[in-house]
């Protein structure tokens, strides 16, 4: 009996032994300096973090969320990227491994993206690709929020910010951060906060990050200079220096579409001459349906947009009622969609059940159209209104550069960002005539000196025709006389 008490004492000490070993989480001791200078460090609220790729922001933005709601009770906070699915891929495995790792006690909600702590503090991994998403966190209380690769959002970032964020971190004084890595042009509202006076600004590269530098499984130089080689490129390479040195360097031909804000955008539309309106749309649920309204006059060799609509998780009958509105304002020529996968059924349904007349957009030889479209941009033959969609989305929509340098005649768009306007609106270029455009020769006034003048050269080209070929000649006049006699029934009915 005593020898069975024995085991068992013993069995009861080691398993509490064990359980005291469990490894503790410190927030200190899991990040490097320039993660916890960035996170903890004094100063501002407002903060921002410019840096290169795998540079460890997002990771420490995960033990920040951790060791925050840990120490904290009831307390909220929250992370923003474009896109939920992308925010899982991002930063929700790094949330679980370190739950896992330190078997921390708390309920993950893998479908949702939350984690809930039994201290009722709760941390929110969310997505927020447009205007009508960002109202989801209106009237949140939170102590941080994180908004991360913030160089892919479009404008409505400064309202999501200023109208929705600030606000959602008064009641506990909290801290919001912005993390990113520099586009290919010195524009946008990440660029505008990264040198602000009025942000506190952080900047550190993978050459911070000490578990980039592990040898002999990792020596971050030799990775980049293998990479340098296999890409075809040097240090010089505008992409190479944003992704790996965290700088902001301009690098226009990274871009896929042309556009210039010197050149492409109007302040008002022709008044002369007929116009022409075809509609693009380009569907999604996940992304986004996009639609947008194309026109060009009889007068003028020029494309210009002249309505957008992007909206996601619409039903099908949202989808029609949107096409409907436009279709009554604009009576277009022509309507386009794609009819790719899926798209394919969703263009009969709206033939069949709904009457639209929509056709299959051409999808062919994508690459080739682009580069016409990009030509009528830089001759300012294609213009949209101020603030477009359009014209952000194209700051934002790159080509992938290493398929550029191996097949530089059929480069792949970068998956990045994903720009479902753009695509709708060429779908809807590709189908416009704009350059059988011709403004009428004006005529001179009856009785002037230039009609005199013109009258006395038609009647000296019917005097050479007529010698040239006399029955051939009154035979066209004949045709003539017939021609404007039906002119007027015509009119007359």
């Amino acid at each position: 009996m005593q020898n069975v008490n024995r085991e068992a004492l013993i069995a009861e000490l080691q398993k509490r032994k064990t359980k005291s070993e469990k490894p503790k989480f410190v927030f200190d001791e899991f990040c490097f300096n320039k993660q916890v200078n960035f996170l903890r460090g004094p100063g501002s609220r407002f903060r921002n973090a410019v840096c290169s790729r795998r540079a460890g922001k997002t990771v420490g933005i995960a033990a920040d969320m951790i060791d925050s709601a840990l120490s904290n009770e009831e307390v909220n906070l929250l992370y923003i990227t474009i896109t939920q699915q992308q925010a899982r891929a991002i930063i929700w495995s790094d949330l679980v491994k370190i739950i896992e790792e330190y078997e921390l006690e708390c309920k993950t909600d893998n479908v949702r993206l939350t984690i809930t702590f039994p201290n009722k503090s709760k941390i929110y991994i969310a997505g927020a690709k447009d205007r009508t998403e960002i109202e989801k966190f209106r009237g949140w209380k939170l102590m941080k929020c994180y908004i991360d690769e913030c160089q892919s959002f479009r404008s409505y970032l400064k309202e999501l910010i200023n109208d929705i964020i600030i606000p959602a971190l008064r009641d506990k004084r909290g801290q919001l951060f912005l993390t990113g890595t520099p586009g290919p042009v010195k524009a946008g509202i990440f660029f505008e906060y990264s040198q602000s006076k009025n942000w506190e600004g952080h900047h550190w590269t993978a050459f911070d990050n000490p578990h980039m530098h592990l040898p002999p499984a990792l020596d971050l130089e030799e990775i980049l200079k293998e990479e340098r080689i296999i890409r075809g490129i040097d240090e010089s390479d505008p992409s190479y220096i944003r992704e790996t040195y965290g700088k902001w360097v301009e690098d226009k031909d990274a871009l896929v579409f042309k556009f210039n804000k010197a050149k492409n955008i109007y302040n008002k539309l022709p008044t002369e001459g007929e116009w022409n309106y075809i509609i693009g749309i380009d569907i999604g649920y996940n992304d986004s349906d996009a639609i947008a309204v194309i026109g060009y006059n009889t007068h003028h060799k020029k494309v210009y947009l002249v309505d957008e609509h992007v909206k996601n998780k619409q039903n099908i009958s949202q989808l029609v009622a949107v096409i409907n509105e436009y279709k009554d304002v604009y009576n277009p020529i022509r309507m386009v969609m794609d009819a790719g996968a899926l798209g394919k059924k969703i263009q009969e349904e709206l033939r069949m059940r709904h009457g639209l007349n929509i056709e299959a957009a051409d999808k062919t030889r994508k690459v080739e159209f682009i580069e016409l479209l990009n030509d009528d941009l830089r001759t300012e033959k294609f213009k949209a209104f101020k603030s477009s969609l359009f014209e952000e989305d194209c700051m934002l929509v790159q080509w992938d550069k290493d398929s550029k340098i191996r097949n530089p005649e059929r480069p792949k768009i970068s998956d990045t960002y994903h720009s479902d306007i753009c695509d709708a609106v060429l779908y809807a270029w590709r189908e416009c005539r704009h350059y059988l455009s011709e403004k009428p020769k004006a005529q001179p006034k009856e009785g002037s000196d230039a009609y005199m003048k013109e009258l006395e050269m038609k009647e000296a080209r019917e005097c050479e025709e007529r010698k040239k070929d006399p029955y051939a000649f009154e035979l066209e006049k004949l045709y003539e006389q017939d021609m404007e006699e039906l002119d007027n029934i015509m009119d007359e009915q």
